[in-house]
Formats: C-alpha cells, sequence, structure tokens
C-alpha cells in the first residue's frame, strides 16, 4: 500500500506539472559529441553490416569515421540544458559566433541566425534531414525557430565548404538537424523556465505521435506551442543606463541620446553668420518647460537603454508531419510537411526626430517665449545659406523626441509551410535512386508602431499644415499626435523550389580488404524568389523611426549536375587498417548573367594505419552565388554604429585629415569637436546590385582522431581548418564604419568612391542628420578568412559502484572546443595590407567578440534512473578591435558560466528534469561606446542571470 501510495503520488505530481516541462532520458548517456562522425546519435551502435549516410556525402557507407571534421550535438544535450530554441545550444559550440538571437532586439528582426566560423550566416547552409529547409527573408537565410527542438534526434555541424555535394552557400559549413524517425506511441511534454530574478518565464507544451503503417511504413505527426516573455533593460543593473565614456576614457557616464523629448533647437548658420547671444546659435536651446529655454548642455541625455528590450518576446505555433511508405518491393514514397507561425517584437524607445527643418516664426510664436521669437526673427534678418531673408521662416536643425507617442514596436509575424514529396528504391541490388520535390514559402507580415512622418513633422512647423509643438516636454497634443504620427506595415515572401534527383550504389572491390567502391550521381534544379513590399510612408523614406526602405523583388535560379567517388583502397593491411579516397564535383548554371556557370570540387583522403588511430585531409572549393536581396534589394536607410573620423580630436591637428573634413563639408572651426556627430548610429542607405558575381572560397581541414583500444571509451579528435572566401559581398568598404575608415584615414583622396560616398551627406554643422545618408551599396569587394584548430574528446565508463542503489553507476564526460588563429576580414581586396584581424577581437569593426579559445564540456553521472549532469563553457579574454581609439573597457576578461541539471525515470513512461542555468550568477562584462546593445554583448553573455528550467515527457 505505501508504493502504491507513492506511485500515486508521483504520478499526480507529474500530471500537474505536465505543461511545464520536457526532460531528458535518464538512461541515455547525455552528450554533445560522439566518436563516429555520423548522422546517427552518438549513442546508437551501428547496425552489424548496416549502412549510413554521412552528412557532407549522398554516399552510403558502413564506415563511421569520415575526412570531414563533423560535430555532433545529440538530443540529450537540448534537454539537459533547458533548450526550447535551436540557438540555445548551437550557439554554444564553438564553431559557431552567434548571429540574430533572443537577444537581439536593435538590430533584431524576430529570428535566430546560424554564424559558422564568424564568416556570415549566408555562409552557412542549413539542412533539416539532409535536405534544404525554410528561409525567412530575402537574404535566404534560416530561422533557427523553424525547426522542431523536441524532436530532434542529433546536429551535425560539418566544417568547410561542402557546395560540391550540397550547392551554394555551403562556404563556411553546413548544420544538418536530424529529426526523429523512430518514434512508435505517443511523445508529450513541455517546460517552464523563469529566472531568478521571477522575470523572462518561457513555456513550451508538445505533443508527437508516431507508428507503423503496418509493415511497410512508418509515420510521425507533431504539433508545439511556445511562449517567452519580454525582459527590459531596466530589469538588469548593468543594463538600465545607456553608458559611454568619459572625457578621458577613463571610467563610464550615463550617455544616452542627445535627442531627448524636451527639445533642442539649433541655428543651421555657421559661427560667423549666427549673432553673439542668440539662444539658438551653437550649442542651442533647449526647452526645460513649453516654451521656454536655456543653452542646450552636454549632460542634456536621454536614457533609451530603459525602453528596449534585452530578451525580445515570441510566441510560435508549429505543426508538422514526415512518412513513408513502401509501395512496392523496394520501393519506398515519402513525404515531409510543416507549417510554424512565429511572432516577435522589437521595442525600442520613443521616436528621435532629427534634421532640418523650416520652422515658420508665426505658426509657432503661441509656443515659444517672446525672448525665443526675438531670437528667431533676427535670425530671419540675416543672409545665409539657407534662409530668404525676412520670409518669416528660418532653416533650424531640430532633434525632439516624441514621447508621447509612446515607444516605438515593431511586431513580425511570419508563417512559413514546407511541403516535400519524394520516393527512392532499389534499381538493381548494387544500384538505387532518390528523387524529390520540395516547396516551401515564408510570408512575413511587419506592423510598426511609433513612426513619425518628416513631411507632416515639416508641414506642422512650416505652416503649411496645423502648427505642432515641438518646444518643451509633454507639448504634443493628441490632435498633433495624429497629424505626424504613422502606422507603417511592410511584408515580405521569401519561396526556395528544389527538384532534386540522383542515383548511387557501389561498382566493384579492388580486392584489397576495403569496402566496394560506391559512388552517387544527380541532378539539381533552385528556384529562389523573394520580395520585400513595404508601404507607401516606407517606400518613399518619409518614415523617421524604424528604417524606411525601397522595395526588393527578383528570382533566379541554377540547373546543376554532380557527381561523387569514394574509393576505399586498401583494409585490415599493416599499417593500412583503413585507406580510403574521396571525390566530388559539381557544376552549376545560374540564370544570373553575371554568375553564368560555375564548378565546384573537392576531395579527401583518409589513413587509419592502425585501428587505434586515422588521419584525414580534405581540400573543397565552394561557391555562394548573391541572394535576391543582395542582388535586386531596394535602397534602405538603416541607423549604422560608426564613429566619425571629422569628430575625432586627433583630425583637428592632422593637417591630411581635416583639410578632407573640410572638402567633405565639415565647417573649419567644427573639425576635431565632438558635435559633429549628434550620435554614436549613423544614418546610410544600402541596397542591392545586380551586377554582383559569385563568392568563391577554398577550405583545408586535416586532423587526427584517437580511439585507443588501451583506454576503452575514450575518443580526442583534433582538425585544423583554413578557410577563405574572395570576393565577398557587403556594402561598399564593407561596413558604413570602414567606409568612413577607408575615405578618411586610409585613401585620403576625396575624389575616392569611398569619399564620394559621403560627398555631400552632411548639414551646414558638418553632421551627418539623416537629412540626405551615404549610400553603400553592394558590391564585391572583400576577403574572409578563418583559420584555427578544433578538438573534441568524449568519454564514457563505467564506475563499478552505485550511488543510488539503482544500478552500477556510469561517467560521461565530452568537451568540443576551437583555437581560432586568424578571423580576418579585408573590407577591400584591392587593399590587401588593410587588414581587420578579429580573433581574439570584438568592437566597433569587427563586431560580435571572437575569442580565440572556446570549449563546451560536460560532466554526467548515470545511475539507474537517475543523471546528474553539469555544463561547462568557456570563453577567452577579446580585446577592442580599434587601436586608434582608446574605451574604458580595452578587453573583455575571460568568461565562464557552469550549468546544473537533474533528471529521473518516474517509470518507463514517465521522465522528470529540472535544472539551473549560468549556476553562479555570472554577469556580462559592462562596456561602453564600443558595445552591440545592453552595454554588452547580449548574444555571447550571458544576460538572464540565474535561470531555472523544470520539465516532463511522457511516452505511451
Amino acid at each position: 500500500m505505501k508504493g502504491m501510495r507513492s506511485r500515486l503520488l508521483a504520478t499526480t505530481f507529474m500530471l500537474g506539472a505536465f505543461t511545464i516541462g520536457t526532460a531528458a532520458q535518464a538512461q541515455t548517456a547525455p552528450a554533445t559529441g560522439g566518436n563516429a562522425d555520423v548522422t546517427t546519435s552518438p549513442t546508437t551502435q551501428q547496425p552489424e553490416g548496416g549502412e549510413v549516410v554521412v552528412t557532407g556525402s549522398r554516399i552510403a557507407s558502413r564506415t563511421l569515421q569520415t575526412a570531414a571534421p563533423v560535430a555532433v550535438v545529440g538530443q540529450e544535450e537540448f534537454q539537459l540544458s533547458g533548450s526550447v530554441n535551436v540557438e540555445s545550444v548551437i550557439n554554444t559550440l564553438p564553431q559557431v559566433i552567434p548571429g540574430s538571437t533572443a537577444f537581439s532586439n536593435n538590430p533584431g528582426g524576430g529570428v535566430s541566425t546560424l554564424n559558422l566560423r564568424g564568416l556570415g550566416s549566408q555562409r552557412t547552409l542549413v539542412l533539416v534531414n539532409g535536405r534544404r529547409w525554410v528561409s525567412f527573408d530575402t537574404s535566404q537565410v534560416v530561422d533557427l525557430n523553424t525547426i522542431p527542438s523536441f524532436l530532434l534526434e542529433g546536429v551535425d555541424v560539418v566544417t568547410g565548404g561542402a557546395s560540391a555535394v550540397y550547392g551554394s552557400d555551403a562556404v563556411a559549413g553546413v548544420v544538418n538537424f536530424r529529426l526523429r524517425n523512430n518514434l512508435n506511441g505517443v511523445l508529450a511534454g513541455g517546460q517552464y523556465g523563469i529566472t531568478e530574478r521571477g522575470d523572462g518565464r518561457r513555456y513550451e507544451g508538445y505533443l508527437a505521435i508516431g507508428g507503423n503503417l503496418g509493415d511497410r511504413g512508418h509515420a510521425t505527426v507533431y504539433g508545439e506551442y511556445y511562449n517567452r516573455a519580454s525582459i527590459y533593460q531596466g530589469a538588469r543593473d548593468f543594463s538600465r543606463e545607456a553608458l559611454g565614456e568619459n572625457a578621458t576614457a577613463t571610467g563610464l557616464i550615463p550617455a544616452g541620446s542627445s535627442t531627448t523629448p524636451f527639445g533642442r533647437v539649433t541655428s543651421t548658420y555657421s559661427a560667423a553668420n549666427c549673432p553673439a547671444g542668440n539662444v539658438f546659435c551653437s550649442p542651442g536651446a533647449y526647452f526645460t518647460a513649453p516654451g521656454v529655454s536655456r543653452q542646450r548642455q552636454s549632460t542634456d541625455l536621454y536614457n533609451f537603454a530603459v525602453d528596449n528590450y534585452l530578451m525580445v518576446p515570441q510566441e510560435r505555433y508549429l505543426v508538422g508531419g514526415y512518412a513513408d511508405y513502401e509501395f512496392k518491393d523496394g520501393h519506398t514514397a515519402y513525404i515531409e510537411g510543416t507549417f510554424v507561425n512565429n511572432r516577435v517584437a522589437n521595442e525600442l524607445a520613443p521616436t528621435p526626430v532629427t534634421g532640418t527643418f523650416n520652422v515658420n516664426i508665426n505658426a509657432v510664436s503661441p509656443f515659444l517665449s517672446a525672448a525665443n521669437i526675438a531670437s528667431l526673427r533676427q535670425l530671419d534678418a540675416i543672409a545665409a545659406t539657407g534662409n530668404t531673408v525676412g520670409d518669416g521662416i528660418v532653416p533650424l536643425a531640430i532633434q525632439r523626441r516624441i514621447n508621447e507617442a509612446g515607444r516605438r514596436n515593431s511586431l513580425d509575424e511570419r508563417n512559413a509551410f514546407r511541403l516535400l514529396a519524394g520516393v527512392r528504391g532499389d534499381i538493381t541490388d548494387w544500384l538505387n535512386y532518390d528523387a524529390y520535390y520540395s516547396y516551401a514559402r515564408t510570408r512575413n507580415a511587419n506592423v510598426q508602431r511609433g513612426n513619425i512622418s518628416r513631411s507632416a513633422f515639416q508641414a506642422g512647423l512650416n505652416g503649411t499644415a496645423s502648427a505642432i509643438n515641438v518646444f518643451g516636454p509633454n507639448t504634443l497634443t493628441p490632435a498633433m499626435l495624429d497629424q505626424i504620427t504613422i502606422l507603417a506595415q511592410n511584408g515580405d515572401t521569401s519561396v526556395l523550389q528544389v527538384a532534386n534527383a540522383s542515383v548511387s550504389g557501389s561498382l566493384f572491390n579492388l580486392g584489397l580488404g576495403g569496402e566496394d567502391v560506391g559512388f552517387a550521381l544527380g541532378g539539381e534544379y533552385r528556384k529562389m524568389a523573394s520580395e520585400f513590399i513595404p508601404d507607401t510612408a516606407l517606400s518613399s523614406g518619409d518614415v523617421i523611426g524604424f528604417n524606411a526602405g525601397d522595395a526588393t523583388a527578383g528570382s533566379y535560379n541554377v540547373k546543376e549536375i554532380f557527381g561523387e567517388i569514394r574509393v576505399p583502397l586498401i583494409a585490415d593491411k599493416p599499417f593500412f587498417h583503413r585507406l580510403e579516397l574521396h571525390g566530388a564535383g559539381r557544376y552549376s548554371d545560374y540564370s544570373l548573367a553575371a554568375v553564368g556557370g560555375v564548378w565546384t570540387y573537392a576531395g579527401d583522403v583518409t589513413w587509419a594505419p592502425a585501428r587505434d588511430i586515422m588521419f584525414r585531409g580534405q581540400y573543397q572549393r565552394a561557391v555562394r552565388a548573391p541572394n535576391v536581396g543582395e542582388l535586386f534589394g531596394g535602397q534602405a536607410t538603416g541607423f549604422y554604429q560608426a564613429p566619425d573620423p571629422c569628430a575625432q580630436a586627433s583630425a583637428a591637428n592632422n593637417a591630411t585629415l581635416r583639410n578632407l573634413c573640410i572638402a567633405t563639408g565639415v565647417p573649419a572651426a567644427s573639425v576635431g569637436n565632438s558635435n559633429v556627430q549628434l550620435n554614436t548610429q549613423i544614418q546610410a542607405t544600402v541596397g542591392g546590385n545586380p551586377a554582383l558575381q559569385q563568392e568563391t572560397s577554398d577550405s583545408i581541414t586535416a586532423g587526427v582522431v584517437l580511439t585507443p583500444s588501451f583506454v576503452p571509451g575514450l575518443s580526442i579528435r583534433v582538425d585544423y581548418f583554413n578557410i577563405k572566401v574572395d570576393n565577398t559581398i557587403s556594402q561598399l568598404g564593407g561596413s558604413v564604419s570602414n567606409a568612413l575608415n577607408l575615405c578618411y584615414n586610409v585613401i585620403q583622396n576625396v575624389n575616392s568612391v569611398y569619399c564620394q560616398a559621403f560627398q555631400g551627406t552632411r548639414n551646414a554643422l558638418g553632421q551627418f542628420d539623416g537629412t540626405i545618408a551615404p549610400q553603400i551599396l553592394n558590391a564585391n569587394v572583400g576577403r574572409l578568412q578563418a583559420e584555427g584548430v578544433d578538438f573534441a574528446a568524449d568519454y564514457n565508463t563505467r564506475l563499478g559502484f552505485s550511488l543510488f542503489g539503482g544500478g552500477e553507476t556510469r561517467l560521461s564526460a565530452m568537451v568540443q572546443g576551437t583555437y581560432t588563429m586568424r578571423n580576418n576580414l579585408t573590407p577591400v581586396q584591392d587593399l590587401p595590407n588593410e587588414i581587420n584581424r578579429c580573433a581574439g577581437k570584438f568592437g566597433l569593426i569587427c563586431g560580435t567578440p571572437t575569442p580565440k579559445w572556446k570549449w563546451t564540456s560536460r560532466l554526467s553521472l548515470l545511475d539507474g534512473p537517475t543523471t546528474i549532469s553539469t555544463r561547462w563553457r568557456h570563453l577567452s579574454g577579446v580585446r577592442d578591435d580599434d587601436p586608434s581609439t582608446t574605451y574604458f573597457v580595452e578587453r573583455i576578461p575571460a568568461y565562464d558560466v557552469f550549468d546544473l541539471s537533474f533528471a529521473f525515470d518516474v517509470n518507463n513512461n514517465m521522465n522528470w528534469s529540472f535544472g539551473i542555468n549560468n549556476l553562479f550568477d555570472k554577469k556580462p562584462k559592462v562596456l561602453g561606446s564600443n558595445q552591440e546593445q545592453s552595454n554588452t554583448y547580449p548574444g555571447v553573455y550571458d544576460v538572464l542571470g540565474r535561470d531555472f528550467f523544470v520539465a516532463v515527457r511522457f511516452n505511451f
């Protein structure tokens, strides 16, 4: 009776927790790496005589080790880390530099992307079950939020270019997500997570049903709901204030934005033309109360941090299914289908309006003091650039944050679906075929609240519409707000079609102990089509708030033929336990005239002189065709973190730089004055270029795999990689910051293409105020290189005793790491000596920190139904990337985070787990002007703090 009550109590508790958990299977040894570089789970034994298809090849083989280094992440890692979204685990891998994440608010977009080796998300090919997945916009990049993590069997990360096998985009590597295809019965569960501070709650519920279709097939259907609450930056001490450097870069001070809800109004006249004592002459009038002003002070700043998300909210519905059926002996039809509805919001501080506006003195006179009106009439009487004497209209530089309209909110709602149908089977006993067609489409609806119409704002000041009052805090009435605010909307659609057919099999045996020679031949057709459809306000550039942009529309297709051959030369001979060659080639004919026909190819060798050791090496030539956004993207205006060289104090004493600043529109008296740069972000226009050519990469890997028989259960892998990408596509100069640097600090010629991009875009005060934005368009201009060493080790053993009396305790340990020797960006190939060396660096040039050392390790004890597991995540220290500027934080020290989790099998059908991530509540390093957002790099360093999850999983 006592045992029955205990079981009843446990069952009641678990049923009550049904909606708040998902757990690890305690009886399965957890690991993020496996001894086999294959697409089977690291803990799954290879069937005797069976074959697997290795990620990175289309040829089935019984061989477990491959020439291509493959990092394997098992399903257990998602369960033991309490991760629902794929990004949470993948971004901890040493090969990955975080792209867009749950903490990407500005810039944001509501997606999670994968960036191998820091070479860019667009250069990483993402597959699901070995086939291309759904992209989310014109960049043709996959949103990881669309992949059901609870159904994953494992994830394979392949280093280096793989275009010869998979086609375009596989420049940095391939990541293949493998969904479970052996579910028989019902899998149900859920998860709940919350931070120690009681915020950021996340919950998930899922259900999957799988079973056999007689004795000829199998089917799985599934559904999931996930909800994540937001956290504002004001909820954490390190992000509650917008911080910057003090004057001597010896400390951090509240920085914020010079555009405040009080309003700053400044004459656009030069110092020589602006009368002494006029309140609007630089540094301008600052309105402390409606219509009442004083001289603007450097401490008149707005703390925008509290209005921004630290973690963005998300709501996701996901349904899908897949099935296969042997309709005839040896011939199987298969289908896959998925649908995802994903809603993610970004939220920023109220819109900051900046720029030069014509102000009608009579129209705004009811809002101003007599002294201010007198100052305006004094300016109207002066003959200066932009002013007509005596007409009652004065040009003024205005900075006013529209707090009356509330925060800016951008809501993205993406609906994505993918349908695939195919057939595979045997042609002969040595030859088989596989053919499929897939159609994937994503439709995003974006709604923006809080935008301001520049034209309506101007009309409210120049007298052509009802007057608006921007001279002081809380001066805009509801009627005025209705007059100037815009509810902006845009949409984008992305479509991918793939038709693929191949034959593969074996040819003959060389008779030297190895397997048969294997091959694969096939063809593929792909069509990529995307469009971005902004509303009239966005496309006209009239919007102030979120970024404006022109429409984008375009498509292209590619026809390909490909082939592979695997030649096992020798096996089970002295000094040749295994010797194998592999080669692949692909010819691609693009409908893009600038790309045309291109070849990609690869070759590799594996040699195991003995069972315990294997050497491997590989060379690959890969390409990436430009995506629709890069080719046909309409010009779009955005705000980019970039220092203006003309605002640096050193510019005043450098004759060459000073003269160049003057030649490009900075008044001589203002060169070297920090007032030349209004904010740390500079508004610029970017856009597509239909004449773009393909990027080309060459990658080399070489390594060794050790599985010493005298230490059962131990595997050690060390691999060198070197990836070079030429003709990289980017904005002119690589970025706005780099274009400024090339113009003013490197080339220093006013007629250079870089300086011409900024010519005529400054206002009368020499500032980039957004009235005319510099144009930084796409071009094949750069070069990338990533070089380093991956290392991994796994160890599994039995300890010979039991801690909890549940059977013999097992120990499972693993580590995966990377030492990055080079992560170089050459913004302009024509200037090969101008290299941004980003290994071990972070900052406004290199962006996201790229530590030289990065590793993830896990240690687990498994005893009967109980699992205890801890994870250690390490990042080595990084330094700021700009030697010409001294910041308060020049170095971010090494960063270590520890996690702890527990799992317990209540019975054969129920598993419960809970865990603590960031066990010791490690804080991120607080930065000043060289941050990304939230005073740190939130995609790299933990910003949630100590975080808890509880989970349950049912199997019936």
